[in-house]
């Protein structure tokens, strides 16, 4: 288990492990059953990914409503007084004409070899509105670190807004390797043959697999729980392994 240690200036920015809200921003608690309109929760990789990283919630009382008029930003919110002399405030400027910022007032400590990488809250990817902020990829050494960073934002699209909403998630930060350490190449013949293979071998048993999971949603997309029952699977033997 790799633990990460955080200082917090804003305890509001309570970060935690992701988790998918159902109901909530992961979609409506309907059953996977015929006729249902497909939610986010009902895909576990989408599910498996969200809930990969840490995510963090906005700590102030009022809401923000980022746009761009005439070509510049309007950060409509407040924000109150600075609760700590020297810091950048309001919290949030104009970052050249495509971007903003927001003074971030936390520190992760990541052991040595890991980094920390912004990405936005997988919220954005099920949002109907376009609300959501977007943040910037970028990676933070912060094992060797210590500083208070700001984050970046892309502006919101053309006639858009965005809505920073008191106790809402608004990012999500993934711990990762500080390098990365891959190499990529095509697989050697047998390799393949034997993947080929294993594909096959799925599809073929995917009608007993999936039968009991089956079902079409409302837009008519067939869904199947597959990939649950062989992850399953393949958790089970590793913890066997494990013991």
């Amino acid at each position: 288990m790799t633990t990460i240690r955080y200082r917090l200036y804003e305890p509001r920015l309570a970060p935690r492990r992701t988790r998918v809200e159902v109901p909530g921003w992961g979609g409506t608690k309907e059953a996977r059953q015929d006729g249902a309109h497909e939610q986010g929760w009902h895909c576990l990789p989408f599910v498996e990914g969200a809930q990969y990283g840490i995510e963090l919630f906005y700590p102030y009382e009022h809401e923000l409503r980022v746009s761009q008029q005439n070509g510049r930003f309007v950060f409509d919110g407040e924000f109150g007084p600075s609760p700590s002399p020297g810091l950048q405030w309001p919290p949030f400027r104009a970052f050249g004409e495509g971007y903003y910022t927001y003074q971030l007032l936390l520190d992760l400590k990541v052991p040595d070899g890991m980094a920390v990488r912004t990405e936005p809250h997988p919220r954005f990817y099920l949002s109907a509105v376009d609300d959501v902020p977007l943040a910037v990829p970028a990676l933070l050494r912060t094992s060797w670190w210590p500083m208070i960073n700001f984050v970046v934002f892309k502006a919101p699209p053309k006639g858009g807004m965005h809505v920073f909403r008191p106790g809402e998630p608004f990012m999500q930060l993934c711990i990762v390797p500080a390098e990365p350490d891959l190499a990529l190449e095509p697989m050697p013949l047998e390799e393949a043959a034997e993947r080929e293979m294993q594909s096959r071998r799925i599809h073929a048993s995917r009608e007993t697999l999936g039968r009991d999971t089956r079902w079409t949603s409302s837009t008519d997309t067939v869904f199947d729980g597959t990939y649950r029952r062989i992850l399953g699977a393949a958790r089970a033997r590793d913890k066997a392994a494990e013991g």
